[in-house]
């Protein structure tokens, strides 16, 4: 039986953010939870990352753990998957 990953990824909707949340859905394993979380009004997700220390987006958490894999070019996806994404 395999285990649910919960991936979250911090969005704002610009072109890099959109491109993040592709290539982390593009790597998720069925075993993966994809959510999405808009900063741009939602206050429960602007909550939520500043609980995890997020500063900018796109940024993505594995399984309550923020991923160091985003910056100014994007995201990493070697990082998430070193983190777990797409893996059962």
């Amino acid at each position: 039986m395999s285990v649910k990953r919960t991936i979250e990824v911090f969005s704002a909707g610009c072109p890099c953010c959109e491109a993040a949340v592709e290539a982390v859905r593009d790597a998720a394993c069925p075993s993966c939870d994809v959510q999405v979380l808009d900063m741009q009004g939602d206050a429960a997700a602007q909550a939520k990352a500043k609980r995890y220390g997020i500063s900018r987006v796109p940024a993505v958490v594995i399984d309550g753990k923020p991923a160091d894999c985003c910056g100014g070019d994007g995201i990493d996806v070697a990082t998430l998957r070193a983190m777990g994404l797409g893996q059962a």
